[in-house]
């Protein structure tokens, strides 16, 4: 095409122009001129030869149009026609052979010019894909136009447009065509391409099945599904599974039955039947039993399982031994051949049936095949085969074939290999092996393994011995080591060394032992002396605290009638300073000691504050119901229910903070209070500038340290004289000295030949007692007591009751019952043994076992008293620093669970003559008195009708040198009923109600006077009330129900019930008090509001554990005796 469309081209096509157009010609070569570029684009070429076509069809139109010139139109127009014949010839010669470039359409949008305008015409670029741009050519299209128009209208007019005649140029078809084969033509991956080379240019391109890549139809991705929904299971089939099932379309089922089977259109227990089966039944083939019983041999392992390595047997025969066992895949072959080391001498598989190898342990033969020839890794049996050698005595058989093949296959990983191979030749020679076979595969293996790490061990290096049973049998064997070439030396070696390692350990663990013992020896005397230091400094601290103590008691005897008249602050401290057995044995000990919350009712003197520390935690609903019971007094003063006050400004409650950091510790309180130092400091600054003291339970050490911290005497005992007195033999010491009637008793009893000879006396001297009381000297609350019917187990005992009605009055002398004494001495151990219990089987299983608590701690034998109607009271005393002792309170006991233990106390005692009771207790505040008790405590007697003098009898029991829970709850009973205790007629009195004066009436004879208001007031009252179904009722909802059923305490009559919150928690245990006008009415009413609660919290079948109704049952009885009494009064 550049020779074309180059010079000869313009040679060739330029002179044909005659004389007339030679400036066209000239505008025509300006215009190639211009286009100077060698790469000039030849596509615009057949275009521009259009425009000179289309340029001289207009100027021969305008020329014919111009019918006044003077210009020869024929003449011009044949000229015209000539030149536009030639060069339309030339145009379609060019096109013709330039196919492949086509000319585009005219642009149908394009404006018209003005008449002096010709319009421009729009050419575009095939290869390029550009448009060209008109404001660059429209200068030599001007030119061009001027031209072509005459000489004397060259200035203003145009020549006339030609006529719309179809030119014989190639149509828009042909040309849209083109532009289809350029673009295949250009474009290698089209189909058209190879088609459209050959039609046009005659190449004929290869065959290319490469296919174009494909190129998505969007740049973005699909979104959504792509495939069709599948049917499911319609609706109603899925509702009712009874419906026939919907019938399966072809393309349901070309998916599958399990797809049909997930989607529901075939149900899961429908019984499928494929046509034709997928499973085909053929008969299976039966081996013959000799074959089947035949072992497989296609294992080398099992060829080589019975190798015998016995040097005996092999020194003679060593050259006979194969180099290495025979390939797995050898013992199929049907010709066998023997390979000696020498590999020359070769046997048929006949003769070498008859040939045993030294090699062969079992009777089966071992064929051995040649080995096949070396192969390189490139060989297709390389997988297959495994390279094998073997090491004999020691020493690798490196002359083999089988070993040069394995070093040639081996060779780029040689160096490690050696390495291994020294490391299984030094073992296998220190072991004496004679012969192992080794496989080299695995060596290789295990050499890149080790190469960089330490050395393989024994095990590591049996992994590659074929033959590893024999070896590791004779490696096993003991002393197989110290038979090679240095075994004596190794042997010697050995010997020396377990020797120096037998008399180094011996001697090490002497010293180790010795060691541990001087360890031992200087960390317990390190901690003895360590120990004694600080029992030191204890006791130092100790004897200050009670130093300071007496010291502060002195002074508060000094000083004691300023502070009862003046105002105070009295810190409560409900302790309960038992041993800490006791404390262990005490279920719920936190709550055992806040059954004296009563304690708060001090507050009843204007002049004292109270500070109560709380064992326990307390809720809110606790602190808001003892703000308004004790909020009341006002209107109990006043006897009006509305005026009330707010007492909260005169008692605290304070809970030590060591409570949550002991949880699991039984301490009592006052080791908690000594552990809390930001209690100690608040009790400190409330007490801070005003006369104060405490008031302990049982006394405890701690209590020492908690006033000297707080710098306030304790208004008890001290505690070593409080525990020492409150024991059993002890209170029965004070009971000796005060001169009080007690019951026939020892105490001190602490050995069994001194139970037996005390119990044998007691009972010869008192035949009328039928049961014997034992008690533990640091028995609490009727705990650790034993009982036993002596007299009804006696064989002697009626010979006993002979010899006492014979003496008569002469009983008494020792002489006169010496007889009885022996024989019921003989019998006293058997009688012990199979009749005595323990009165608590919880704490004591058997007799044995509280036999061994009396006589660890010592104890006392009591009788009890002779008859079936008992009573027992208890007396609160106080006895104050100045010496003077007060009688608080007196009551009978009520019991519950045992008669040993007081549960509650009917108040005021109606048991007892006053006076007799008022004249033992004041001997024995005098016997306390004396031994420097000061304080709160308690007495308990017991009194009955004699059956032989009929006369009542009052014994004194026993002694407790603490606040009792009687006294906490009568100062409750005084608080809510403003009343007094009269001591010499045992009274309780309350102010009489304020009655409203009324005008005087002349009384009418006959008419009696009007009778004075009761003013006498019984109560009973108990902190020990226990039921378990109390904690499913808060307690407003249990006051609620005590309201419905009439449980109240009405203020104006000072009668009621009241009562007193224990646990806030678990709400399981309760104290409650009742006041009525008279004793049968009180013990009613008490039995009745515990019959009422045990009905409403209680269900068929959720009793719970309670002590209701041993109580009820106790207060029933009281009742009868009551009654009988008042029978017998009107009597």
């Amino acid at each position: 095409m550049s020779d074309i469309w180059g010079g000869a081209g313009r040679s060739t096509l330029l002179p044909r122009l005659n004389d007339t157009y030679q400036d066209f010609s000239q505008m025509e070569i300006n215009v190639f001129k211009e286009d100077k570029d060698c790469n000039v684009d030849r596509v615009k070429m057949p275009v521009i030869l259009q425009g000179v076509q289309d340029d001289i069809r207009t100027l021969r139109e305008q020329i014919a149009n111009n019918k006044g010139g003077t210009i020869s139109i024929q003449d011009l127009e044949s000229a015209l026609v000539k030149t536009e014949e030639g060069l339309q010839a030339k145009t379609e010669k060019v096109i013709s052979q330039y196919n492949n470039q086509v000319r585009t359409l005219p642009n149908q949008e394009a404006n018209r010019f003005d008449n002096n305008v010709v319009a421009i015409e729009t050419t575009w670029d095939m290869r390029s894909q550009k448009s060209a741009d008109p404001r660059k050519i429209s200068a030599h299209f001007l030119g061009r136009e001027r031209v072509r128009q005459p000489q004397g209208s060259r200035s203003n007019a145009l020549l006339p447009k030609r006529q719309a005649v179809q030119m014989p140029g190639p149509t828009p078809g042909q040309q849209t065509k083109h532009m289809l084969t350029l673009r295949a033509v250009l474009d290698p991956y089209s189909n058209m391409n190879r088609q459209a080379l050959n039609n046009n240019f005659g190449i004929q391109l290869p065959l290319i099945n490469t296919k174009q890549p494909h190129k998505p139809a969007y740049s973005k991705p699909i979104i959504g599904s792509t495939i069709e929904p599948l049917a499911v299971l319609p609706k109603a089939n899925r509702v009712d599974a009874q419906l026939a099932p919907p019938p399966i379309s072809e393309d349901d089922a070309k998916k599958g039955i399990m797809s049909l089977i997930e989607r529901g259109l075939i149900p899961p227990a429908a019984q499928l039947t494929l046509d034709p089966s997928p499973v085909r039944n053929r008969i299976a083939p039966l081996h013959e039993p000799q074959v089947k019983h035949k072992p497989p041999q296609t294992e080398a392992v099992s060829l080589l399982s019975g190798v015998k390595l016995d040097p005996a047997t092999m020194k003679n025969d060593v050259k006979k031994m194969p180099a290495v066992p025979p390939h797995p895949k050898s013992a199929s072959s049907s010709i066998t051949e023997t390979r000696t080391p020498s590999a020359k001498t070769r046997a048929t598989s006949s003769s070498m049936r008859q040939v045993k190898t030294p090699a062969t342990l079992k009777t089966y033969e071992m064929p051995i095949q040649p080995l096949p020839p070396p192969t390189t890794p490139a060989s297709g049996d390389f997988k297959q085969l495994s390279h094998r050698f073997a090491i004999q005595n020691g020493r690798t058989r490196d002359s083999s074939s089988e070993f040069i093949a394995f070093k040639q296959h081996y060779c780029l990983t040689w160096g490690s290999i050696v390495t291994m191979i020294k490391h299984l030749e030094r073992m296998l020679s220190s072991y004496v092996v004679p012969v192992a076979f080794v496989n080299g595969d695995r060596l290789a293996d295990l050499a890149m393994e080790f190469e960089l790490e330490r050395p393989p061990s024994i095990d590591d290096m049996l992994t590659v011995i074929i033959n590893r049973e024999d070896v590791e049998a004779l490696i096993g064997r003991p002393g197989r080591r110290f038979k090679g070439p240095r075994g004596k030396d190794l042997a010697a070696t050995r010997i020396q060394s377990s020797w120096k390692m037998f008399r180094d350990r011996s001697e090490y663990l002497e010293y180790r032992k010795r060691k541990w013992a001087s360890g031992v020896i200087a960390i317990s005397w390190i901690m003895h002396v360590k120990m004694s230091k600080v029992k030191v400094k204890l006791k130092q601290s100790r004897e200050e605290h009670l130093e300071n103590f007496r010291r502060r008691a002195r002074k508060l005897a000094m000083s004691w009638d300023r502070i009862k008249q003046h105002r105070r602050t009295v810190i409560h401290i409900p302790s309960l300073g038992l041993s800490q057995e006791i404390r262990d044995d005490i279920n719920e000990f936190g709550i055992r000691q806040n059954t004296q919350m009563a304690r708060l009712c001090d507050i009843r003197d204007p002049n004292v504050d109270v500070i109560f520390v709380s064992p326990v935690p307390l809720s809110e609903e606790t602190l808001q119901y003892y703000s308004k019971l004790l909020g009341l007094k006002s209107a109990v003063d006043s006897g009006v229910v509305e005026d009330q006050c707010d007492m909260g400004e005169k008692y605290k409650i304070i809970v030590p903070e060591a409570i949550k950091s002991f949880p699991a510790h039984r301490m009592c309180l006052s080791t908690l209070l000594k552990y809390s130092p930001r209690t100690m400091k608040r009790i400190q600054h409330l007490i801070k500038g005003c006369d104060a003291y405490v008031v302990t339970g049982v006394p405890h050490k701690d209590d020492l340290s908690v006033a000297d911290y707080l710098d306030v005497p304790i208004l008890s005992p001290e505690p070593e004289v409080a525990h020492l007195y409150s024991t059993k033999s002890g209170c029965k010491r004070i009971f000796a000295s005060a001169n009080v009637e007690v019951p026939p008793s020892e105490f001190d009893v602490y050995t069994i030949g001194q139970l037996h000879e005390c119990l044998a006396q007691l009972v010869t001297e008192n035949l009328t007692v039928k049961r014997w009381l034992f008690k533990l000297d640091d028995g609490y609350d009727g705990r650790g007591i034993g009982y036993c019917d002596i007299a009804d187990h006696l064989e002697c005992y009626q010979w006993a009751l002979k010899e006492s009605k014979r003496y008569g009055e002469k009983w008494s002398k020792k002489w006169a019952q010496e007889a009885a004494y022996i024989k019921i001495h003989a019998e006293i151990p058997d009688v012990l043994a199979k009749y005595a219990r323990p009165v608590h089987s919880e704490l004591y299983e058997d007799w044995s076992k509280f036999l061994d608590a009396f006589l660890s701690q010592g104890g006392v034998i009591e009788a009890t008293p002779p008859s079936e109607s008992i009573t027992t009271l208890t007396v609160d005393m106080m006895i104050e620093p100045t010496g003077r002792a007060n009688v608080l309170c007196v009551g009978d006991q009520i019991h519950a669970e045992t008669p040993f233990s007081c549960w509650g106390v009917s108040m005021p005692q109606s048991s007892v003559e006053p006076d007799v009771l008022n004249v033992a207790c004041k001997k024995v505040s005098e016997a306390c008195k004396s031994r420097g008790i000061i304080g709160y405590m308690s007495v308990d007697f017991v009194t009955f009708i004699d059956p032989k003098s009929n006369d009542q009898i009052l014994w004194a029991l026993d002694l407790s040198l603490h606040y009792s829970d009687s006294l906490a709850m009568f100062q409750l009973m005084s608080y809510v009923s403003n009343g007094k205790l009269d001591l010499k007629t045992h009274t309780f009195n309350v102010p009489p109600p304020k009655q409203e004066q009324k005008k005087r009436r002349r009384r009418l004879a006959g008419q009696e006077d009007e009778q004075p208001p009761n003013t006498s007031r019984y109560a009973v009252m108990s902190t020990q009330l226990l039921h378990t179904n109390l904690a499913v009722v808060h307690y407003s909802v249990f006051f609620q129900m005590c309201r419905a059923h009439g449980i109240g305490y009405d203020i104006k009559e000072k009668q009621g019930t009241v009562f007193t919150l224990l646990d806030s928690f678990n709400r399981e245990h309760l104290g409650m008090l009742t006041i009525g006008d008279n004793l049968p009415g009180a013990l009613a009413t008490f039995a009745r509001n515990m019959s009422v609660i045990h009905q409403e919290i209680s269900a068929p079948n959720m009793q719970g554990e309670t002590n209701f109704k041993l109580a009820i049952k106790d207060i029933e009885s009281i009742l009868g005796t009551t009654v009988e009494n008042a029978e017998d009064n009107e009597g």
